[in-house]
């Protein structure tokens, strides 16, 4: 994921829901649990850990029961120990007791509670970067020290991938194309981190990767679901097993559910959680309600890069906290102005005021008369079924048009609909061209050479490149 690409803006639940959510996942309640447990009886080795002997009564305290009971309690006392849920009270005696942080559980507020999860989700993702066990067993040398170097193991480009799984993952989920709130396959995932983005078919080297990427992927969704950061649909085991020859019949196995090879969704409060590393990190991932208490000027240039519905949601929350009239004045004041970002501000300023009612008419009505407001707001009015709305002149209708195309080029680039709207436009006004170059606005070149770009009738596009460059020329002399 590109650091310089801004991220669609993220819908998140209120503070308080995913507090809820960060003190029910499992792997966080089992640490406070056995922080609660733990007493002066409590026995740990130098790094902190439960010692061996400790282990049993610590998964009973949990209810677990089982060949990895063990393993789940040991993981729960790392995070206890690493958010500090539990402080360690005697280093040379080895004794514990209840953390600093503990208390903020019970009675601190939702950014407290999300802070200690936060914490806790550090320490699992740092886990989920480590070798396997299997793996650490067999790189054991004769002393029983894991010789690292047999691993072929890079801590930090192991971190650096998950990171990178989880900024595709959440890209996928935020942006308006994307599943929304579906689970993603793991191959379409795995592929989305080594198969290059110009690379026709996948050559087989090419598809071994990604086959290794989704097993390595399949063991770190397993550690990350306890911690509530993902929905996670392993992998089928049957499709690793090894056909067994003694069986008279093999297992029907439909290779063609792709859910059968994993799927994964980030949950509500894995988008939280990522987003808040995303923003460690230095990016921009925007939550939609982050402009709600901003001015208008921010709100219109804020949305300008948003997707349509994405902008739409953020306008809506805006709006909510202010009343119809003094709002759309406020609108229409930011909406002005002759800079390259002005004609998306204008057309973001029309979709707001498509979302208030009449209450907002005297506003429109004060601009009529303005060179840049007077058009849209002869739409808003119209729209709305206003009597004795006064006809735009010719000029005004140009400069509306070249400043809508403007903004759909700013918003779009060349995509299909501008494409239609420019032969659209073409079709409709046979001098169009004649007239256009004429207009006084400072996109009128571009516009213009956009539309001799896009339009597919070459004696069009050639009319369109010449009024281009008349209007280039009228604005340099």
């Amino acid at each position: 994921m590109s650091d310089s690409s801004p991220l669609p803006p993220v819908r998140l639940p209120s503070e308080a829901e995913l507090a809820r959510d960060a003190l029910a996942a499992p792997l966080l309640s089992r640490a406070a649990r056995l922080a609660r447990w733990a007493g002066p009886d409590t026995r740990v080795g130098a790094g902190g850990e439960l010692v061996e002997e400790q282990l049993p009564e610590a998964a009973a305290a949990l209810g677990l029961s089982g060949d990895d009971a063990a393993a789940l309690a040991s993981e729960a006392w790392r995070v206890a120990v690493d958010t500090g849920l539990v402080g360690i009270v005697d280093e040379e005696e080895g004794t514990v007791g209840a953390g600093e942080d503990l208390a903020l559980l019970t009675s601190g507020g939702p950014q407290d509670v999300l802070g200690v999860w936060l914490g806790a989700l550090d320490t699992v993702l740092a886990d989920a970067s480590v070798p396997d066990l299997d793996d650490l067993v067999g790189a054991m040398d004769e002393g029983g020290e894991i010789d690292f170097s047999s691993l072929d193991w890079d801590p930090e480009a192991e971190a650096e991938f998950l990171d990178g799984v989880l900024g595709n993952l959440y890209l996928l989920t935020v942006s308006e194309e994307g599943p929304g709130d579906g689970p993603i396959p793991l191959p379409a995932l795995a592929a989305s981190m080594i198969v290059p983005d110009d690379m026709g078919e996948p050559t087989n080297d090419v598809l071994e990767q990604v086959s290794d990427a989704m097993m390595r992927l399949d063991d770190q969704f397993r550690l990350l679901e306890p911690i509530g950061l993902v929905d996670f649909q392993p992998v089928d085991e049957a499709l690793m097993a090894e056909p067994d020859e003694e069986a008279e019949e093999p297992a029907a196995v439909d290779d063609t559910d792709v859910s059968r090879y994993g799927m994964v969704r980030l949950t509500p409060l894995g988008l939280y959680g990522i987003r808040a590393r995303l923003l460690e990190a230095g990016m921009s991932a925007p939550a939609v309600g982050d402009l709600a208490d901003k001015g208008a000027d921010t709100l219109l240039d804020g949305t300008s890069a948003f997707p349509p519905a994405a902008a739409q949601a953020e306008t809506e929350q805006w709006l909510a906290r202010r009343e119809p009239l003094p709002a759309a004045r406020e609108l229409l004041a930011a909406a002005r102005g002759g800079d390259a970002g002005a004609p998306l501000r204008r057309l973001r300023c029309q979709q707001a005021l498509s979302l208030v009612g009449m209450e907002a008419e005297p506003a429109l009505r004060e601009v009529l008369d303005d060179a840049e407001l007077g058009g849209l707001a002869r739409v808003w009015l119209s729209e709305h079924g206003v009597p004795d709305v006064p006809a735009p002149s010719e000029a005004m209708v140009f400069w509306l048009t070249i400043d809508t195309l403007a903004a759909q080029l700013a918003a779009e680039g060349n995509s299909d609909e501008l494409q239609s709207l420019v032969e659209g436009l073409a079709q409709q006004h046979s001098g169009f061209f004649a007239t256009a170059w004429r207009v006084d606005h400072p996109a009128t070149p571009d516009v213009l050479e956009a539309m001799g770009r896009l339009h597919p009738d070459k004696k069009v596009a050639k009319e369109a490149r010449k009024a281009a460059f008349k209007a280039r020329s009228q604005q340099g002399s």
